[in-house]
């Protein structure tokens, strides 16, 4: 038996681009492959009126046309952030943050490789000291990425004492990105926002924190981004990192998430490899997101 390929939203639209003409069902048709696609109920219906307007406007039946105006339309929504990674500092220093499970400790030696990629010079803090497992899989992903790691010299010692040792080192052997891994769940909300502020602030005794990357797991969808909203209201968050992009089957989440959240997608994982992580670029994306239709 064939083997189905996975749902995506360039195959949804194949068949209704390939009509003679766009009738009532269009509409419908395209308002369905949107939702499923994770673009919400709001911004489905605003990019479903915008194009209904385009088309009244140009006077067109032609659905190729329409395959052109979406594309236009998801680009330019996209576009309207700056997904520009702000590294020019001396060491530039990176925290991740986000709730445990989200694949945060293997973007951040996803992270380190891509930098590593552009001939930078990396060290990342294993600040995430609680979780054992957590410093264990950056160790790791460290020898992976080939750059240099400090772990916590105890279980549980303070993070923000292992993130001012990165910088530390980063600051004393001329070493150009640091990216400081962090707790992702403490006993309480409370006390995790507290935590990483405790780290901002430390590190910012030495110098000034370039990026604050949330991470966010594109499966969960809506439900990740409300899981993340206390990162988004107390750590300072600069921008975002959508990891499980695969396919186009929830691309529509990367528009849905920055327009709720008003924060830039940074970066995008896109699959489980060390070099399956990339700057996100709006009109690749929404080409991308369209490629099959």
């Amino acid at each position: 038996m064939a083997e189905r390929k996975p749902w995506s939203l360039g195959n949804a639209l194949r068949g209704m681009f390939a009509r003679r003409t766009i009738d009532e069902s269009t509409w419908e048709d395209l308002e369905d492959a949107l939702l499923t696609a994770d673009f919400g109920p709001d911004i489905t219906d605003e990019i479903v009126d915008e194009l209904r307007a385009q088309v009244a406007h140009h006077q067109t039946t032609d659905a190729r046309d329409l395959r052109r105006m979406l594309s236009e339309v998801i680009e330019e929504r996209l576009s309207k952030f700056d997904t520009t990674l702000n590294l020019s500092a001396r060491p530039a220093v990176t925290l991740m943050v986000g709730v445990n499970g989200v694949g945060k400790t293997t973007t951040i030696g996803k992270f380190a490789r891509f930098l590593r990629n552009f001939d930078r010079t990396v060290v990342v803090g294993a600040a995430d000291t609680f979780r054992a497992a957590a410093v264990e899989q950056l160790d790791t992903w460290a020898m992976r990425a080939d750059v240099r790691i400090v772990r916590p010299q105890q279980f549980g010692q303070d993070p923000a004492s292992v993130a001012y040792q990165t910088v530390e080192i980063a600051m004393r052997d001329g070493i150009e990105m640091a990216i400081i891994d962090t707790a992702g769940r403490l006993q309480t909300k409370a006390g995790l926002m507290d935590e990483l502020k405790k780290v901002h602030r430390v590190v910012e005794k030495l110098t000034p924190v370039s990026e604050v990357l949330l991470v966010l797991d594109a499966t969960t969808g809506q439900n990740g981004v409300q899981q993340a909203e206390a990162f988004i209201e107390y750590a300072g968050v600069t921008g975002l990192v959508i990891t499980k992009l695969d396919g186009s089957a929830k691309g529509g989440f990367v528009l849905a998430v920055q327009e709720r959240t008003g924060l830039p997608i940074k970066l995008i994982g896109t699959g489980e490899g060390i070099n399956d992580l990339t700057g996100f670029t709006p009109h690749v994306f929404a080409e991308q997101l369209l490629a099959d239709a």
